[in-house]
């Protein structure tokens, strides 16, 4: 019996194995591949550098933050008759860094005019189709202007001199020995270089000729400059090709400037030997000037002017101008300029508010331009902290815009008979809003231009919006004909035309500044809208406005970075932020969302196909599921017309009885008894997640909006679904209706009841 059975054993072994050598291999199911976290609300970690000792997780200054110093003390002089600068410079640079210094790299922004300068040779170029005569003449006949940095001499504090090496926009310095932790090392350089016609090569600093052969100067980037040397990446010496503007470290200045004896002069810094420069009718109405608080005080009218604008002295006059704790300096000087000031109390203290301009910009600039001064340090003082200087000051120069410590230039200029339109106007008082801004953003909070344009331009300009808006509200008059600003960036459906764009020809707001294509929208227009959407439409002003006042605070007069910003707003808000900032920063995405399908449902007592699909699948009965209401699709096979015309819910009694069973005769009295069940899906064709503002019309015109959070995208980012039950029948559905998101196509944003 045993043989027998191993016999058979075998033998069915042996058909087993032909059986299976006949027949092909099972093939396994094809599994879908490994995917990387590609979740729009996955943290930033990717992205974020890691915190250290330097700067911390939470976005504040480390423990062992540093920045380094730059004191100068300089002596500049105006040749106005051959339009030239030259000077003298005397820096004392301290390494407050854990370094050894090897050598210390200086800008020479001027290169960026010199005539080897590469900058024009990196531009993309075509010949016009109908150029403008002087366009045309300069583009192909004119020499290039030679604009860049003369150096004369480097020394050190011995007069001996210093090896150096100029690589365009940047010069090495190579001291004696290294500059250790805490040390000071002290050179001097000696410049000039030839002003240039800033009207006629768009350039950030430079002249302006009149008829009568006079000229305003605007002069800034005019002396070599340290550069920043930090945690983040050392020498930040990437070179000045003409975008990207600047990184510098704070310093006391002391600067002794000399020009024409009939030149009105003002800069960054105190005066202090006003009483020298200003003749007694100017120190009478400055006096006066201190005292008022709504009127501005002309110190040098525009008949005093012109008077000087005829005589055009010879002689010359120094203004001595000394700041502490800047990070630049600029200054601008003209016989042609008129000068008017007016006090205004940020905080607990005065400040000055100034305007130079030449007649040219009468009579809108005397009508307006301090008071808008006054008006925009009051709103970003709000916004972020006190102003800590004593003046801020407005220079009139026609085509430019530009920014520095205490002063800024600023165009819009009437027609010559006077008259000017609404654009002019509200162009002019944008303008100063923006320039005068940049006082606070990058002259205090001290963030790096040459990288990240946005940080600087883009908060700049959310604020402006703001501060555009205070405006009305200040000079109802001044807005006239409209109720508000009509302010150019800020609000959503602003930006909807950029972000709707060519795709090929767009970049994310995280781009280093030469990179970027649209500058204009790139830099300025897209994050001030992400700002206003983050406060008005996500976070709320009140929690938005505490966390970037602590932003500000956190970083004024210091250096922060991109991650310091996204840190400390969700520091000190406890908002999760970090699918905000990808999707608007990182990303070019846009938004669109809209209304996909919309399903009501009746309730009904018989149990509908789903259910029984349920219990079948289960093996289980309807007695097992106990009480239940069921819910049929209006339309559908299940759904009873007969029935469908009375109330829906009185087609349920087992609802009734669920009620009764479950909740006491007090709460039974306080529920709502909703008549109408609606399913709704929600589609985000577009990639940016965004919260779901939607408004519900019901029949007697009633509305209600809801704002679902932006979470509702965090597990499907394509569609969701929401339930709505209600008393009243549901007649209309519009996603965004006040146009809160960009949303960039609206034409799937709204369901009417068919």
């Amino acid at each position: 019996m045993k043989k027998e059975y191993s016999i058979f054993f075998v033998a069915f072994l042996v058909l087993c194995s032909n059986i299976s050598a006949q027949q092909p291999t099972p093939i396994a199911p094809q599994k879908e591949q490994g995917h990387i976290n590609s979740n729009k609300f996955r943290q930033l970690y990717e992205e974020l550098a890691t915190p250290n000792m330097y700067r911390t997780a939470s976005g504040a200054p480390g423990s062992q933050y540093y920045q380094q110093q730059a004191d100068y003390i300089m002596d500049i002089q105006l040749d106005d008759q051959n339009k030239k600068l030259t000077g003298k410079e005397t820096i004392t640079y301290t390494n407050n860094s854990p370094d050894n210094l090897e050598f210390l790299w200086v800008q020479l922004d001027q290169n960026v005019r010199s005539k080897t300068s590469p900058s024009p040779l990196i531009e993309n170029e075509t010949l016009g189709i109908a150029d403008m005569p002087d366009d045309f003449v300069k583009q192909h006949y004119n020499e290039p202007f030679d604009g860049g940095f003369n150096i004369v001499s480097v020394t050190g504090v011995n007069g001996k001199a210093l090896p150096h090496t100029i690589h365009q926009t940047m010069m090495r310095i190579e001291m004696p020995t290294h500059l250790k932790p805490g040390g000071k090392f002290e050179f001097s350089i000696q410049w000039w270089y030839n002003i240039n016609n800033h009207l006629t090569d768009r350039a950030r600093s430079g002249y302006e000729e009149f008829e009568d052969g006079n000229r305003a100067y605007v002069i800034a980037q005019f002396y070599p400059r340290m550069a920043v040397y930090n945690d983040v990446e050392g020498w930040q010496n990437s070179q000045f090709w003409g975008r990207g503007e600047f990184a510098l470290p704070f310093g006391n200045f002391e600067v002794n400037i000399t020009v024409p004896s009939d030149h009105i002069l003002d800069g960054t810094g105190i005066l202090t030997n006003r009483k020298e420069v200003f003749s007694k009718t100017m120190m009478s109405r400055y006096e006066n000037a201190k005292k008022s608080y709504t009127t501005p005080v002309i110190i040098v009218s525009q008949e005093e002017a012109d008077a000087a604008s005829k005589t055009m002295a010879t002689s010359k006059k120094t203004w001595k101008l000394k700041a502490k704790n800047v990070r630049d300096f600029g200054f601008a000087t003209s016989r042609r300029f008129i000068y008017d000031m007016m006090a205004v109390k940020v905080g607990n203290k005065d400040v000055m508010a100034v305007s130079l301009y030449p007649k040219e910009g009468n009579p809108l600039w005397e009508e307006w331009s301090t008071k808008v001064v006054a008006s925009t340090l009051k709103s970003y003082s709000r916004m972020t902290f006190n102003y800590p200087y004593h003046k801020a000051i407005s220079v009139h120069a026609k085509q430019q815009g530009m920014e520095y410590p205490m002063i800024c230039w600023n165009y819009g200029r009437p027609d010559p008979d006077g008259s000017y339109s609404d654009r002019v106007k509200f162009n002019m008082m944008g303008v100063i809003i923006h320039e005068i801004g940049h006082n606070f953003f990058p002259m205090i909070v001290n963030s790096d231009e040459r990288q990240w344009t946005w940080m600087d331009e883009g908060l700049n300009t959310f604020l402006q919006y703001v501060a555009e808006q205070d405006f009305s509200k200040a000079y109802p008059e001044a807005v006239k004909p409209y109720d508000v600003f009509p302010s150019r960036r800020g609000p959503a459906k602003k930006i909807i035309p950029y972000m709707s764009g060519d795709q090929s020809k767009i970049s994310p707001i995280m781009t280093q500044s030469n990179n970027i294509y649209q500058f204009g929208n790139n830099a300025y227009g897209k994050p001030a809208t992400a700002l206003t959407i983050l406060r008005e439409t996500v976070m709320g002003k009140e929690l938005f406005d505490y966390a970037f006042k602590t932003y500000s605070k956190r970083w004024m007069f210091k250096h922060p970075t991109p991650e310091d910003f996204f840190r400390t707003m969700e520091d000190a808000s406890a908002f999760d932020l970090d699918w905000f900032w990808r999707g608007w920063f990182y990303t070019t995405d846009y938004s669109d969302m809209g209304v996909k399908s919309v399903t009501q449902f009746v309730v009904s007592s018989t149990m509908n196909k789903r259910a029984k699909d349920f219990i079948n699948a289960r093996g289980i009965t309807e007695s097992d599921l106990g009480p239940r209401v069921y819910l049929v699709e209006v339309g559908s096979e299940e759904y009873n017309p007969t029935e469908s015309k009375k109330k829906p819910i009185e087609n349920s009694k087992v609802l009734k009885e669920y009620l009764m069973d479950n909740f006491t005769a007090v709460e039974r009295a306080l529920l709502k008894s909703p008549k109408y069940f609606y399913q709704i899906t929600f589609e985000k064709p577009g990639g940016l997640v965004m919260p779901l503002i939607v408004k519900y019309t019901y029949a007697d015109e009633t509305t209600k909006t809801i704002t679902y959070p932006a979470q509702i995208w965090r597990k499907n980012d394509l569609e969701v679904n929401k339930s709505l039950a209600t008393e009243k029948e549901l007649l209309k559905i519009e996603v965004d209706p006040e146009e809160k998101t960009a949303d960039i196509d609206r034409s799937n944003n709204n369901w009417i009841k068919p």
